[in-house]
């Protein structure tokens, strides 16, 4: 059955710090009645994460490790489509079929949110480039670079130094990605809007209610950084109650009442 969007951005309220609390709680109770489904798109981005890793360690890379785990939340927003659609469902009463969530889920290839993923990697691209720059700048000319023979190059001035200059940048680029996709993900999902559209209207959201926003950014970023420390397990739980409640929060502020 073929989904019927709406067209156009809808008007969005004004972000409320109760409203936070109430995409929480909603997003917890859809990991409830939906738990295979949690595991199922959560798995696909541990994996991802836990490949990544392998690959920066076998190649004598480590050091990549640092940025890495800076960068890898920034792709973050491509296992959220799964946990909309199953919020969504939920919400309209429909019945959770695993082949119809995840067709429609690929479906969104043929609209708008490919050229927003785009945005993305090459944001993520771009990242890495520069964190290769700063690390280079630093530490180029250190003789221990390699995080698996040793800690103690980061406890130099110039480590420090570049642990701190590439946390900053780290973190603006995080504050970017999160400003231009955190409604325009879900709305792209919901309905028929262009991705420049949905990014203009998504980064305005975050400016005109900075306080909640920055809140919600800051809230995302220390849980998923937190879950990522044991071998990025804890993302089996983080990452369903973020992706559900995202959904929530957007659903808050795109209804014309709040419940």
């Amino acid at each position: 059955m073929e989904e019927t969007l709406e067209h156009g951005v809808p008007e969005l309220r004004a972000v409320e710090f109760w409203m936070l609390n109430e995409a929480l709680r909603r997003g917890w109770a859809d990991m409830k009645r939906a738990p295979g489904y949690s595991l199922l798109f959560a798995s696909a981005y541990v994996i991802i994460g836990l490949i990544l890793a392998y690959v920066t360690w076998v190649t004598g890379k480590s050091y990549w490790l640092i940025f890495a785990a800076v960068g890898f939340p920034l792709v973050g927003p491509f296992a959220a489509c799964g946990f909309y659609e199953v919020s969504r469902c939920l919400e309209r009463g429909k019945e959770l079929d695993v082949g119809f969530v995840c067709t429609t889920v690929a479906r969104q290839g043929r609209r708008q949110l490919p050229s927003l993923c785009a945005v993305i990697i090459m944001i993520f691209l771009f990242w890495f480039f520069l964190a290769h720059m700063i690390f280079a700048l630093f530490l180029g000319l250190s003789t221990m670079t390699n995080v698996s023979s040793s800690f103690e190059v980061y406890l130099t001035p110039n480590g420090l130094m570049m642990l701190t200059v590439g946390t900053l940048v780290g973190a603006a680029f995080a504050l970017l990605l999160f400003m231009i996709t955190v409604i325009s993900m879900p709305l792209l999902h919901d309905r028929e809007v262009d991705f420049v559209t949905a990014m203009i209207a998504s980064f305005q959201t975050v400016l005109k209610n900075p306080m909640p926003m920055l809140f919600w950014a800051v809230l995302i970023s220390v849980l998923t950084f937190v879950a990522m420390i044991p071998a990025f397990l804890g993302l089996y739980l983080v990452l369903p109650l973020l992706g559900h409640a995202s959904w929530h929060l957007y659903d808050l502020i795109s209804s014309p009442e709040a419940a």
